[in-house]
C-alpha cells in the first residue's frame, strides 16, 4: 500500500504544478490585460485548490506510512542531523502544509474580492508564493536537501 501510495503522491505532484503554473498564468494575464474574471479563470482557481487538498490527502497518508519518518521519529536525536531524514521527517511536509495553506487561503481570499483585477491579483500573489514554497519543498533530482527522481 505504502507504494502504491507513494506513486500516487509523485504523480498528483505534478498536477499541482501544471495547476498552478495555469492558474498564474490566468491570474497574470487576466491582472496585466484588465480581463474580466471568467468562469473559467474561476474553475482554475477552484480546481487548483482542489487538486492541492488531494496532494495533502496523499502526503499525509504517505507521511504516516512511511519508514523512513517512522525511523526519523525513533531516533530523532541522532537523525536530526541527518539531512535527508530530517528533510522527510519534518521539512518537506511542515513546507508543503504551509504552501497548500497559502493556497486555500489565496483561493478564498481571490473569490471574495470584488473586482476583477482584485481577484487576479489575489490568485496571481498567493499562487506564486506558493508555487515558490512547493518548489524549495519538492525532492528534485537536483535538490541539496533530499534527491528522488522526477517519477516513481
Amino acid at each position: 500500500m505504502y507504494q502504491t501510495l507513494l506513486e500516487g503522491h509523485s504523480f498528483i505532484r505534478w498536477l499541482v504544478l501544471v495547476s498552478l503554473l495555469c492558474s498564474i498564468y490566468i491570474a497574470y494575464k487576466g491582472y496585466s490585460q484588465k480581463l474580466p474574471f471568467t468562469k473559467k479563470a474561476n474553475l482554475f482557481r477552484h480546481w487548483t485548490a482542489t487538486i492541492a487538498h488531494i496532494q495533502l490527502l496523499f502526503g499525509i497518508l504517505v507521511y504516516l506510512q512511511s519508514p523512513i519518518v517512522k525511523y526519523f521519529w525513533r531516533n530523532f536525536k541522532h537523525e536530526v542531523q541527518n539531512l535527508d531524514a530530517s528533510f522527510f521527517g519534518i521539512i518537506h511536509i511542515a513546507l508543503m502544509l504551509i504552501a497548500i495553506i497559502i493556497i486555500t487561503i489565496g483561493s478564498a481570499l481571490s473569490k471574495r474580492r470584488k473586482t476583477d483585477a482584485e481577484k487576479f491579483k489575489t490568485m496571481l500573489v498567493w499562487f506564486l508564493i506558493a508555487l515558490f514554497i512547493i518548489f524549495i519543498a519538492i525532492p528534485w533530482p537536483f535538490s541539496p536537501l533530499a534527491s528522488r527522481p522526477y517519477f516513481r
